[in-house]
């Protein structure tokens, strides 16, 4: 069941998907720490999941004002950090180049309610843990999430990861195998978007539309927000939505074995 804050009267405008991006990102990560039983750490000016070896660190900036404070603790939570670090800013505004981190830009998207197209592949929204377990095959292969090889079951998706409020994952499939998986969430009205994944045995045959329509359909009546790759976006704007800025993403470099 998908909860979350009920639809309002005033439109999301290009001005405010950052904004909105930034907290259903952190309603997201705040689901899967909850479910993985990682520590989860609010402040005004961002959140964080601190994860283990394998898991890593999320930072989620959620102002674009970062005092001195808030900036010199998410340094020493990334400096600290067990394993690979990640962390999103929607407002391009904070520097870490102090940390070593590589960066680089994705744009965030909006997309404004409108009717949905029926997908043309299977896709129906996760109930059993032996769906989730599939859905998290997928996910880890198509985002080369090497961190969760070799494969654990429930790592990545936590059976209780589907009984967050807001959370729902969904799979498409293809005679009877799973070719894609996505998560949604809606939160405070707004609905987004993660790890649109297809598997690399069913790659060009519409899995990442037909997904992202099952995915939408309960989203018709709400506006929507995702983070795109460039391999993504012609996608993302074949089904409505509009660039709205550049987010900026800071990674950990990974040493070399």
């Amino acid at each position: 069941m998908t909860t979350g804050a009920a639809s309002t009267d005033q439109p999301v405008s290009l001005a405010e998907a950052p904004m909105r991006q930034a907290r259903n990102s952190a309603a997201f990560w705040t689901a899967i720490g909850r479910s993985r039983g990682h520590e989860v750490i609010r402040r005004r000016g961002f959140l964080a999941v601190d994860g283990d070896e394998r898991a890593g660190l999320r930072v989620l900036i959620q102002e674009p004002d970062l005092d001195p404070g808030e900036l010199a603790e998410l340094s020493e939570l990334v400096r600290w950090a067990a394993g690979q670090v990640y962390v999103e800013d929607p407002f391009s505004s904070t520097d870490l180049n102090h940390l070593g981190m590589r960066n680089w830009q994705m744009p965030i998207m909006l997309r404004l309610p409108g009717p949905v197209a029926e997908p043309a592949l299977d896709v129906v929204r996760v109930r059993r843990p032996e769906d989730l377990q599939t859905a998290e095959r997928v996910v880890i292969e198509g985002f080369e999430l090497d961190g969760f090889e070799p494969y654990r079951p429930g790592e990545l998706f936590p059976t209780a990861l589907i009984e967050q409020p807001g959370v729902d994952v969904f799979i498409a499939s293809i005679d009877g195998e799973t070719a894609g998986a996505c998560v949604s969430v809606l939160d405070d009205g707004v609905g987004s978007h993660y790890w649109v994944a297809t598997s690399s045995a069913f790659r060009s045959r519409g899995v990442g539309r037909a997904v992202m329509l099952g995915a939408l359909a309960h989203l018709a009546d709400l506006p929507a927000t995702l983070t795109a790759s460039q391999l993504g976006r012609p996608l993302y704007e074949s089904l409505g939505y509009t660039v709205a800025t550049p987010s900026t993403w800071w990674a950990s470099l990974v040493a070399e074995a």
